[in-house]
């Protein structure tokens, strides 16, 4: 593994960015971050309502890019595009990595209930998508209970993280039946502390998992 290896992190909305840089600080210091932010995917995404094939040759064109500015891995911290990932995943040679598949394979390493909370509603139809078949590949048998937290991602697009951590927190402490919490946008990461003072279950957060596996597949 390189000393500081150059791992390029894509985002869709500019309130990724905290929570990723804060996870890379905190378990692989020694890598050189470079963000890249293009804030019209998310509403281009809305505007189209699915994820067209124009969406998805942004995302090979962005692979490219970052490959050329010399990136070891990309981590797209934009939850709602995994096939578009995918296909830049196939067109590039170097390590390319959804935001959430390191959170999938905790999540469906046993069987069990999985509350899958988001305050992007777009994100919801691919992700329980690709957690069914990270299950099915496993062997697992999971249930997905999604929840949309509405009011979450205005309040901090509002630069309000308080009352952001605090509907995620209140969201937590509801969920009573599940075996595991997953916060679904890197966005939502801290308010993994607050949620936590509300819920004994545990709660996974998909930068802490992306940085565990991106620090893997370098090593």
């Amino acid at each position: 593994m390189k000393t500081k290896p150059k791992i390029y992190l894509v985002h869709a909305a500019a309130v990724s960015i905290p929570p990723v840089v804060a996870s890379f600080q905190l378990n692989w210091p020694e890598a050189q971050v470079v963000n890249l932010l293009e804030d019209a995917l998310m509403t281009d995404l809305a505007a189209d309502g699915k994820l067209t094939d124009a969406m998805i040759g942004r995302f090979v064109h962005i692979g490219q890019y970052c490959v050329k500015a010399g990136a070891d891995a990309i981590l797209f911290c934009c939850s709602a595009f995994g096939p578009a990932v995918e296909e830049c995943g196939r067109q590039i040679s170097i390590p390319v990595l959804k935001p959430n598949e390191a959170m999938y394979e905790q999540l469906v390493a046993k069987s069990g209930t999985i509350s899958l909370l988001a305050t992007f509603q777009p994100s919801l139809p691919s992700m329980l998508t690709e957690i069914a078949a990270f299950a099915k590949a496993k062997g697992t048998d999971i249930k997905v209970e999604p929840h949309l937290i509405d009011g979450a991602l205005d309040a901090l697009l509002k630069n309000q993280p308080d009352e952001h951590n605090r509907l995620i927190a209140e969201a937590a402490a509801k969920q009573k039946s599940c075996d595991i919490i997953a916060l679904a946008q890197f966005s939502m990461a801290p308010a993994k502390a607050v949620a936590a003072k509300y819920t004994a279950k545990p709660i996974l957060t998909t930068p802490d998992s992306a940085v565990a596996k991106l620090k893997t597949l370098l090593a």
